[in-house]
């Protein structure tokens, strides 16, 4: 199946807002009802594909048959960009202006290694294409004179290649979306226990890529953390990494492909390390009297355990918006101030039981009060739903956006501070108040991420008046010594950014890299790097 071609995931999941929540927005931050409706997908004109003749043959004989080369309107708008606030408006206003020429199938690492030959051959530039679930302008090639791209779609590739029981790792290939990548594992007792807001529709390579972090990180780790082993097919070949678990052979090669998001070649294939199937699972939602004694709470459980599988807290303001749990929102009790965690547990049922008892009573100890299992399990049974909350309050005219960064613990409440006003003063210098909400998603034991979400009125160019505002926060953060990504990536939204992080030398190296691996420049152009 595929994901909503102009907004987020399965159009049957979709809902409207309720009406209470319509009219706070209109009366708080003083929204009002889109002009038109959005653009139908028959209604968009699109132009035939810049591809000619031999260039199809080429790719169709890589690919392995015609069928596989798909040139149709529908399919190639498929895979125009991603699924940002900003993708989303342009393709619901019909701006088609990143529309691949074709959209390439192969079914193996050699279809993927001769599809790159095909395009080196024919002047076509090459982008991965996995869940299309990018959020920072992945999918969105800067253009390159006249030379058209291909959409590089893996879904073919979705084979568990290879399963040690032993070592409990698994390989598997990249175009395997996670939702069977972990039903295939099930049935042999193991789970990654990767489960990010995207898990619906990403793809096992688009999680390497990105450097994904689940929302069971603190008890799974990050993807990059999972992963044993890499290959990655490039213009100049194949680059295979990692033979053991860890290695003291020189820098570690792996570390290069993770979250190099498609510019430095095509990871085809993933060994992860795996765990067993939980026995039991439980979440509970806590509340404490602020946001900075929640933090202060989590961090005494990030540092010095006992460490639950999952753990999150929302500051007051998503307390009480209730995004939180977005299957509730607008539910919040403005009579119950604070701000709301959530502590869930997975494990063998003698080891969650105590675990859980012995977390309980750091959290008391730090303030926290006890809510019960409701609020938990609410969490957990909506975790997915809120890009489709985000679907609905475009449509109501409303603008909503989210952006993450992470930092060590003693920089942590001087960048929650600083985003959050750059925000707000930004947006309401534009005339257009913001709502700003933030939890922490991802604790470590030295810092921890921050997680934003902003609503406001859309203004007359909802694009253009969003791109002040994420320019003001993303100095902001690496003014307050935050990464300018925790788990979303680069693309092209951060990359300017990205490359000041990364330092003058830091970024001559990876040109380096990438001059070596895809000399003519033919994957996704300008994403990660400038093109040269």
């Amino acid at each position: 199946m595929d994901m909503l071609w102009s907004g987020w995931g399965d159009p049957a999941k979709a809902a409207p807002l309720p009406e209470t929540v319509t009219a706070l927005l209109r009366d708080l931050l003083g929204v009002k009802p889109r002009g038109a409706a959005p653009v139908a997908l028959a209604q968009l004109t699109v132009p035939e594909p810049p591809l000619t003749a031999d260039a199809h043959r080429a790719l169709a004989a890589a690919a392995g048959g015609q069928e596989h080369v798909r040139t149709d309107a529908e399919s190639r708008v498929r895979h125009t960009r991603g699924k940002s606030t900003p993708d989303l408006l342009r393709i619901r206003e019909g701006d088609l202006g990143d529309l691949p020429a074709a959209v390439v199938l192969p079914a193996s690492h050699d279809d993927v290694l001769a599809v790159l030959r095909a395009c080196a051959a024919h002047g076509l530039a090459a982008v991965p294409f996995g869940g299309g679930t990018s959020v920072v302008g992945g999918l969105a090639p800067e253009p390159s004179g006249a030379r058209p791209f291909v959409a590089l779609d893996l879904r073919r590739m979705d084979r568990l290649l290879a399963l040690d029981p032993v070592s409990r790792t698994a390989t598997l290939q990249a175009g395997l979306r996670a939702p069977h990548a972990e039903a295939l594992l099930a049935e042999h007792g193991f789970t990654l226990g990767h489960f990010p807001q995207s898990y619906e529709w990403a793809t096992i390579g688009g999680f390497a890529a990105a450097r994904s972090s689940g929302q069971a990180s603190a008890g799974y780790g990050r993807f990059d953390e999972m992963v044993l082993a890499l290959t990655l097919a490039t213009p100049e070949g194949t680059l295979e990494t990692g033979r053991a678990p860890r290695s003291a052979a020189g820098p570690d090669l792996r570390q290069l492909v993770l979250g190099s998001e498609g510019a430095f070649g095509v990871i085809t294939s993933v060994t992860v390390r795996l765990r067993p199937l939980p026995e039991t699972r439980v979440y509970e939602g806590w509340r404490f009297a602020s946001f900075e004694e929640g933090a202060a709470a989590l961090r005494r459980l990030a540092q010095d355990g006992p460490r639950p599988t999952v753990l999150r807290l929302s500051d007051e303001t998503e307390t009480l918006v209730g995004l939180a749990q977005p299957d509730a929102i607008g539910a919040g009790d403005a009579q119950a101030a604070g701000c709301q965690a959530i502590a869930g547990y997975e494990g063998e049922a003698e080891e969650v039981a105590y675990r859980r008892e012995r977390a309980a009573a750091v959290l008391r100890a730090c303030g926290g009060t006890l809510l019960g299992e409701e609020p938990g399990e609410r969490w957990a049974h909506g975790r997915y739903s809120a890009p489709y909350l985000r679907d609905a309050l475009l449509d109501v005219g409303a603008f909503a956006e989210t952006l993450e960064t992470a930092a060590f613990w003693s920089r942590v409440p001087e960048l929650y501070a600083a985003v959050r006003d750059a925000l707000t003063a930004t947006l309401t210098e534009a005339g257009t108040p913001p709502l700003v909400m933030c939890h922490i998603s991802h604790v470590y034991e030295n810092g921890a991420s921050l997680y934003f979400t902003v609503v406001s009125a859309q203004g007359e160019d909802p694009v253009a008046h969003w791109t002040p505002a994420k320019h003001a926060a993303n100095e902001a953060i690496l003014a307050a010594g935050g990464t300018i990504s925790h788990h979303h990536g680069v693309g092209t939204d951060h990359r300017d950014w990205y490359l000041r992080e990364a330092g003058p030398l830091g970024a001559d190296a990876l040109r380096a890299v990438k001059r070596r691996l895809d000399p003519a420049g033919l994957l996704n152009p300008g994403v990660l790097l400038p093109q040269d």
